[in-house]
């Protein structure tokens, strides 16, 4: 898996500007348990690889695929929404799927920061952890480029398409 990753990070510095690929290394190997996430993510279509830190200086790894994940797609966002499909059920949920790898539905804003360090969803959209009170309300958040825009919208929680998925995210 850390050969793969480092060949990610070495084709894609525009994604880690700064980041030397020892330190990142070094988290790593640190860090086994992260790893195997990691690969569940890679097996999964997600291509991870390094965006830089969050604000308490952890490094975060999240799905880099052009595309969302071919392996996590045509899921409604949570297993509420999946029980109270009765009708064409889809395979399962992005909630419980991310919970299963170990990782966390990317929010709005890391999906933005995303977004500006390349091209990504152009042809697919990404469900993205969603507010409780839209949530309350039935609702889900998803988000997708068009038109060279970043856009975010709303759908019924227990909707699924073949195009919508999820990505995630792990912080080390």
């Amino acid at each position: 898996m850390i050969t793969i990753l480092k060949k990610r990070f070495s084709e894609n510095m525009q994604r880690h500007p700064g980041l030397d690929w020892g330190n990142v290394e070094k988290r790593l190997k640190e860090a086994p348990e992260t790893l195997e996430i990691l690969k569940r993510m890679e097996e999964s279509g997600g291509e991870p690889d390094t965006i830089g830190y969050d604000g308490s200086g952890r490094l975060i790894y999240c799905d880099c695929s052009a595309e969302t994940p071919a392996g996590r797609r045509s899921l409604c966002y949570d297993d509420e929404a999946l029980r109270k499909r009765t009708k064409n059920p889809p395979a399962g949920s992005a909630v419980h799927q991310a919970q299963e790898m170990g990782i966390a539905l990317m929010d709005e804003s890391l999906y933005r920061r995303l977004q500006e360090l390349g091209t990504f969803d152009l042809k697919t959209s990404s469900w993205i952890a969603t507010p409780e009170d839209v949530r309350a309300l039935g609702g889900a958040l998803f988000c997708e480029r068009r038109y060279g825009r970043v856009f975010t919208f709303h759908n019924g929680a227990d909707s699924y398409y073949s195009v919508r998925g999820w990505r995630g995210y792990i912080s080390l």
